[in-house]
């Protein structure tokens, strides 16, 4: 079986599209949010990393063509935005959740 023909790899994929169409949906909305509203759409991006480290774990560990495809894909993304080339996605990951960790304290506090 393909890697994409997995029903928790499609079932995953799906849920990240949602997520994604919702978080950048409302991100411009952000600052003007309710402490609430905050707390939700950090929460949102929180369950969106979470679930893209997943995926991206997957691809890693995948023999699939057209896994090690889409990671490269991934990889060419994160240097088109200016991350080095061949960088540790895993390091990015964890900075991105401590990110969001500070996102959060900050919330708290203003709440």
């Amino acid at each position: 079986m393909s890697f994409f023909q997995s029903e928790v790899v499609r079932a995953e994929l799906t849920e990240i599209q949602e997520l994604q169409e919702e978080v950048y949906g409302n991100i411009f909305e952000f600052p003007t949010m309710d402490m609430e509203d905050k707390k939700y759409h950090v929460d949102l991006l929180e369950r969106l990393l979470n679930k893209q480290q997943i995926l991206y774990t997957r691809l890693s560990l995948s023999d699939d063509p057209q896994a090690k495809m889409m990671k490269n894909d991934i990889m060419k993304s994160a240097s088109d935005l200016g991350l080095p080339d061949n960088v540790d996605m895993n390091v990015l990951f964890n900075n991105m959740s401590k990110a969001i960790g500070f996102m959060k304290q900050h919330i708290d506090k203003q709440s």
